[in-house]
């Protein structure tokens, strides 16, 4: 694997970027003039997306939550986390208890640089720049060994971020890699962008490899999610639409339109 491929040493702004453009379609201002105008291209084929995104990043709230609050999870890495935004991993379980310890891994340097600075004074809480791919360099990494114990459960979130890894890559190897180091008793949360419709999902697969200068997968089908997660227990109400995962309230937004969904859930290691 060219482990440095995914790792860029600077910011190219004029090369939209996956977790830019998702923290401009929740809203933030930690994005460049490339990543909005890739934003408002793909709103135009693809209307549901801002909602989408919104949608997304509550079920990993509400995911984190469960997590912490009725399983006791106490460790949990973020691959593929993103930008800082509200309600982060960390301090959605943190508000459960103030021990859990959390590791963010992103391969876009401003995702090191803002995290850094907004978790500089959260010990318990570390941000690596590393491709979500190289499992052995992000289990190995000096922060993740002085924050997680690997001899006790741990949440593995790969939340929205399966659609960025080429079939080559094998995602269904990684998650399968992932979940063979964790103890028994921890979770795999996943889920990424599908679509029954083949004109959508080879629309926008070209469309953000082009914009991302190849930083890209996928959008895929239900049952490729599923196969991810083959033989493990699967959480009630199983592989779904992630606005329907155990929603804690009817205030979500409404996807109006069926384009491509978020699809996936959480599975148990037995």
């Amino acid at each position: 694997m060219e482990r440095e491929s995914w790792r860029p040493d600077a910011i190219d702004t004029k090369v939209p970027s996956v977790a830019r453009m998702y923290d401009y379609l929740l809203g933030g201002d930690d994005n460049y003039q490339s990543d909005r105008e890739a934003c408002v291209q793909l709103l135009e084929q693809v209307p549901s997306t801002k909602t989408l995104a919104v949608n997304n990043r509550r079920f990993l709230q509400r995911v984190v939550r469960m997590l912490a609050a009725e399983y006791g999870v106490r460790q949990f890495i973020d691959h593929g986390s993103g930008l800082p935004t509200q309600d982060n991993v960390h301090q959605v379980a943190q508000a459960v208890d103030p021990t859990s310890r959390v590791v963010y891994v992103d391969n876009d340097p401003i995702v090191l640089a803002h995290g850094r600075a907004l978790l500089e004074e959260n010990d318990r809480t570390a941000v690596i720049q590393a491709d979500m791919r190289d499992t052995e360099g992000i289990f190995g990494h000096e922060e993740t060994t002085r924050l997680i114990d690997f001899s006790r459960p741990v949440a593995a979130l790969f939340v929205s971020v399966m659609h960025c890894i080429p079939d080559e890559s094998d995602p269904g190897g990684l998650v399968r890699r992932v979940a063979e180091r964790l103890a028994p008793g921890s979770f795999l949360v996943v889920c990424q962008l599908v679509s029954d419709r083949q004109e959508i999902r080879k629309f926008v697969t070209d469309f953000m490899a082009e914009a991302t200068g190849g930083h890209w997968g996928r959008v895929r089908e239900e049952h490729e999610v599923a196969e991810y997660l083959t033989g493990l227990e699967i959480l009630e109400p199983g592989l779904v639409e992630v606005s329907t995962w155990r929603p804690d309230s009817d205030l979500a937004p409404i996807q109006l339109t069926d384009e491509w969904i978020e699809w996936g859930g959480v599975a148990r290691i037995p």
